[in-house]
């Protein structure tokens, strides 16, 4: 895992150099331009582009750093244009010192424009990469003017757009910006700020590169963090291991309750995903009515049919499945379940009169939890798989309000029931009752079509009877999950694979990560 930082424990770190440490803030500076220089020549030699940079310097430390940075690329001969948003005066102490260096040596390469009105981007008009050094990572609120119409102005053009420490505009904790400079590449500094991985931060900060401020990092290891990136080798030594005297009942058992004759295909995508990572029984619930709906497409997976004429589950429809509840080592349950208030009412007597069970709860039974009603059940053995609209209906809020908060809402959710909560988004990020984060680093927008939701239930649920433990199960379902998407979109590209492929590609990503780490 890789730990994720607070702004205030990045802002300690540096006071500790400052004043434990001895060392200047604008040694500090130097160090940090240094190392954003050698990153942004490495970049732009990589993509061949041109030579004109554009870099708009804010009025504190931020700035400093582009001021220090323009002068290193100089250096290295690149035309550079600087817009400063400050007067000299306006400065904080060191990127003053920055600026008047810069100034003071009068290279024929360096354009130096004090800012006045947003005419001024024209400015930027012939450069081929423009760096913001505007707001530094301590920066918190909607964009006030000039810097709101400047961002939106600096996101029209159509350059290559590089980020010192964060994209103005993103909060840096809560990875939540109203209007936010849309960056390619991200060069943050010490350490990782955990706003930079999700939400609005994964949307706007581009690709993300650490760059030293010329300290010992290993300072980093004495802050408690909560928040952590998932890297492969986590999903590596989370996988299953399959003794020589397994067979197919201690291979992991899943009960699958879901589907109904209006929305029968996703529990033909959970219940097969299943087995394809690895678990040894799947049976699948379904309504005896539509039967001939789904059967013809069910092989390995068991069908279990209940009732007579409903076409959807209702209350007197648990009495026939508590057998097959009972015998699971985990149950999923939700998806195309319907919405029906009987429906409804069904989930949360067999979640109430279930509490020891394992459950991963998914789509209409999530609905079913909402107005309070997860608090009626016992929620401690369960994984929850909501996506931004399922959570924040479930909490009864605004989804703006809960993108502005994420983490915080989360991690209450997660304490309060003692489930395991993941959060489904571009990226996931799970949730435990202890209060940490696991922010997933794989996947690609080819995710986002039908069906990829149902198969990540069944690929949970299916490690979940194998590990037992549900936040591992969590954690490695939700990247392997991710992982075989982003090995189909080599081969297939983000249009083409279906939710179908990622179950029958699976293998893939198990193979993958054998390679690289067995």
């Amino acid at each position: 895992m890789i730990p994720l930082y607070s702004t205030s424990q990045i802002k300690d770190l540096d006071n500790y150099a400052i004043n434990k440490a001895g060392l200047l803030g604008i040694l500090l500076m130097e160090n940090a331009a240094l190392n954003i220089a050698d990153a942004v020549l490495e970049k732009l030699s990589s993509l061949n582009l041109g030579n004109r940079i554009g870099i708009l310097c804010g009025k504190g430390n931020n700035g400093g750093d582009g001021f220090a940075v323009a002068r290193h690329l100089t250096n290295e001969g690149f035309e550079v244009t600087v817009i400063s948003l400050g007067k000299p005066d306006e400065l904080s102490p060191d990127s003053r010192l920055n600026y008047n260096v810069l100034k003071n040596l009068n290279h024929p390469n360096i354009i130096i424009i004090s800012y006045s009105s947003i005419k001024d981007i024209k400015y930027f008009n012939k450069c081929d990469t423009i760096i913001d050094a505007i707001l530094g990572s301590g920066a918190k609120g909607p964009l006030k003017e000039p810097y709101s119409s400047i961002i939106k102005e600096i996101n029209k053009l159509n350059l290559f757009k590089i980020a010192i420490d964060i994209p103005t505009g993103l909060d840096a904790d809560k990875g939540y910006g109203e209007l936010i400079f849309k960056s390619h590449l991200t060069i943050t500094l010490a350490g990782y700020k955990k706003g930079l991985f999700f939400n609005d931060g994964y949307a706007f900060a581009g690709e993300i590169l650490k760059k030293g401020i010329g300290i010992d990092e290993s300072l980093l290891e004495a802050y408690h963090t909560d928040d952590y990136l998932i890297e492969p080798e986590d999903a590596f030594v989370l996988l299953p291991s399959k003794g020589k005297d397994i067979h197919k009942y201690s291979a992991g058992k899943v009960l699958t309750i879901a589907g109904s004759v209006n929305l029968p295909g996703a529990s033909l995508l959970t219940s097969k995903a299943v087995l394809n990572i690895g678990a040894g029984a799947s049976i699948l619930a379904f309504p005896k009515a539509g039967r001939g709906l789904i059967a013809p497409s069910l092989s390995e997976v068991i069908m279990e049919t209940y009732g007579d004429s409903e076409e959807y589950l209702v209350p007197k429809n648990i009495s026939s499945l508590q057998k097959r509840i009972d015998w699971a080592d985990v149950i999923a349950i939700g998806p195309g379940l319907g919405r029906n208030e009987e429906t409804q009412k069904t989930v949360i007597k067999i979640l109430k009169d279930n509490p020891s069970k394992r459950f991963v709860v998914d789509a209409d039974a999530i609905f079913a939890l909402k107005n309070g009603n997860y608090k009626k059940v016992k929620l401690n053995n369960s994984i929850l798989t909501p996506h931004y609209a399922e959570f924040s209906n479930l909490l009864g809020i605004d989804i703006i309000e809960l993108k502005k908060d994420l983490l915080n809402f989360g991690k209450k959710f997660a304490r309060e029931t003692g489930a395991v909560l993941v959060l489904k988004g571009a990226p996931s990020i799970i949730f435990n009752s202890d209060g940490e984060t696991f922010i997933n680093s794989t996947g690609n927008p080819g995710l986002a079509k039908f069906g990829t939701g149902d198969v990540l239930t069944g690929v949970i649920a299916g490690l979940y009877a194998q590990i037992k433990n549900a936040e591992d199960a969590a954690v490695c379902g939700v990247y392997l999950h991710s992982l075989t998407a982003d090995l189909l979109e080599d081969k297939m590209t983000e249009y083409s694979y279906t939710a179908t492929d990622i179950i029958n590609n699976l293998f893939e990503s198990i193979k993958f990560l054998r390679k690289s780490f067995a």
